[in-house]
């Protein structure tokens, strides 16, 4: 699959992915609400811990797809008559 589409956010399985995100933080806040406000407020430092992670794999797809088209490139140019 095609993992360059994962920031769209116009299909629905965005928009369902973030209501159940939703619904699971409103369960947590209604039996222990501590734990749930703990988690709001730290997740934009979590969110920052991950970035350079998410940069790495975004690097690595970016090396494996540019393989990946200097290995079919012969078949594409004998393709092509």
């Amino acid at each position: 699959g095609n993992r360059g589409d994962r920031g769209n956010r116009r299909g629905g399985e965005g928009v369902e992915r973030d209501m159940a995100t939703f619904l699971l933080w409103l369960l947590v806040f209604l039996v222990c609400w501590p734990v749930a406000i703990l988690a709001l407020l730290l997740w934009p430092l979590v969110w920052l811990l991950l970035l350079p992670f998410r940069l790495l794999g975004v690097a690595v797809d970016g090396v494996f797809s540019f393989l990946r088209a200097i290995l079919r490139l012969p078949a594409r140019v004998l393709g092509s008559r």
